[in-house]
């Protein structure tokens, strides 16, 4: 094979990986959320920038608030997931990059001085980290259900703040019955790939 991962480990990140729409009511520890994060940090990103920020909606409170900015489709798996994650890009990142990026610790001045120079990058980058943890999710035994569909600037007011924009909303947990529809298409590798 051209993969050296095992297969049953493709399998379980990707090949028999769906978007759950339901689940069971088995809570989803933050030991769990914890390993999740510490798998997928390592994830490649410009300048090692992490400006993936992950927001966990636990409380029954916050959960009511959140579900009131989902699009009414979302609104019932996000209110019976046993977590739901808020990502965001956090706009400032670049306070962290001479830590971060010791290689080269003026990257903080010389590229991302301006604002729209690092909300751009924030979003490029933390977009890169959200799919690592949705995968990291995957690789934890738990299905994801990532969402874009709520009122964004609502979440922002709501569980935010201006230095952070929201991606997505990720509910997560063991799936539940008739988690799935049927698996959508996807692009064959010939109307994908060129060779130039």
């Amino acid at each position: 094979m051209s993969l050296v991962l095992d297969p049953a480990a493709q399998d379980l990140l990707f090949r028999e990986a769906r978007t759950a729409n339901t689940f069971t009511d088995e809570p989803v520890t933050d030991e769990q959320v914890q390993a999740i994060y510490d798998l997928v940090k390592y994830g490649p990103t410009a300048f090692n920038q992490t400006p993936l920020r992950i927001t966990l909606v636990r409380s029954p409170e916050a959960r009511e608030r959140l579900v009131q900015h989902m699009a009414e489709g979302n609104q019932p798996k996000t209110a019976t997931a046993p977590l739901v994650a808020i990502l965001s890009a956090d706009n400032e990142f670049h306070e962290e990059l001479p830590a971060l990026f010791p290689a080269f610790p003026q990257a903080k001045d010389v590229f991302f001085a301006e604002r729209p120079a690092r909300e751009g990058s924030a979003a490029l980058n933390a977009a890169l980290q959200a799919a690592y943890f949705i995968v990291g999710v995957r690789a934890a035994g738990l299905a994801a259900g990532p969402m874009t569909g709520f009122d964004f600037e609502g979440v922002r007011k709501e569980f935010l703040d201006d230095d952070h924009t929201p991606l997505m909303i990720v509910n997560i947990g063991r799936p539940g019955q008739d988690a799935w529809y049927p698996r959508s298409p996807r692009l064959a590798y010939v109307d994908v790939v060129t060779t130039v």
